[in-house]
């Protein structure tokens, strides 16, 4: 039974057959875009390797913006050298990176793919929800991406990279080093993007309310601390960026759970 017949008609063997060309096509896309990246050397570790250079866009953005108050304001310049320990240490990075760059480059058509896999199974309505949701998961998991790579990665670099405890001590970090913290942190940070996507799906199961998550607000700011101390590297600056735009989401996950209330109190029994 081919693809195009309703889902409702598949047997348990083609659903599987059909979610086995389903993974082929996604790991095809994936694995090309990884080539293509390893292929691009030169570019994607210019662009990896951005954050770590004192005239990053970021650090330029701010310099302009304090030079409305301070005029010739400049960030003082810095150095951090980036070193490989062992033999096959830069080779092994490249295709690490290269297929995590890979699958972040996919990922439009991994939710494109996953949609038409479930989408037969779902009711009108559910398939809208799923689009909307696919899309609103998508966006924040790239807005988490984006600030990790321009403001908290930079920012954190800096400040360990560049701590020393003696004039006499100098810091160099391994490329390994470099590379697992970025990405670590990066994919942390989409995933606790999700935060008003969860308080969605909470909402929806009438696990949570708007008033409830309204009267817990000390006590979630607390937790998001926690977690964002857990999650990024250990100095107040980054600790600062990542709670400030987390208790951000959490006030939007307020509304969100409001809305769905609403919603569903004036839709239809």
């Amino acid at each position: 039974m081919d693809e195009s017949n309703s889902g409702s008609l598949l047997t348990f063997g083609g659903h599987l057959e059909v979610l086995r060309r389903l993974l082929f096509r996604i790991l095809g896309v994936a694995a090309a875009i990884a080539v293509a990246v390893f292929c691009c050397k030169e570019w994607t570790f210019s662009m990896l390797l951005a954050p770590s250079e004192c005239d990053f866009v970021t650090y330029r953005w701010v310099e302009s913006a304090l030079q409305w108050f301070v005029p010739g304001f400049r960030f003082e310049p810095f150095s951090v050298d980036l070193i490989a320990t062992d033999l096959s240490s830069q080779f092994m990075t490249h295709i690490t990176t290269s297929i995590y760059l890979g699958l972040l480059g996919a990922s439009p058509y991994i939710l494109f793919e996953l949609f038409r896999f479930v989408s037969p199974a779902l009711y009108d309505n559910e398939r809208r929800y799923s689009v909307r949701i696919a899309v609103a998961i998508y966006v924040l998991f790239i807005v988490g991406v984006l600030m990790t790579y321009y403001v908290l990665f930079p920012i954190s670099f800096r400040f360990l990279g560049t701590y020393s405890v003696a004039e006499k001590v100098h810091s160099t970090i391994t490329l390994d080093s470099y590379i697992s913290t970025f990405t670590t942190l990066t994919l942390l940070m989409g995933v606790v993007f999700q935060l008003p996507v969860i308080a969605f799906f909470l909402a929806k199961m009438g696990l949570v309310t708007a008033p409830m998550l309204a009267r817990y607000r000390k006590h979630s700011f607390l937790i998001i601390m926690l977690v964002a101390a857990i999650i990024t590297p250990p100095d107040l600056m980054t600790l600062v960026l990542v709670t400030v735009p987390l208790y951000m989401l959490y006030e939007v996950s307020i509304w969100i759970v409001g809305f769905v209330k609403t919603a569903s109190s004036d839709s239809p029994k």
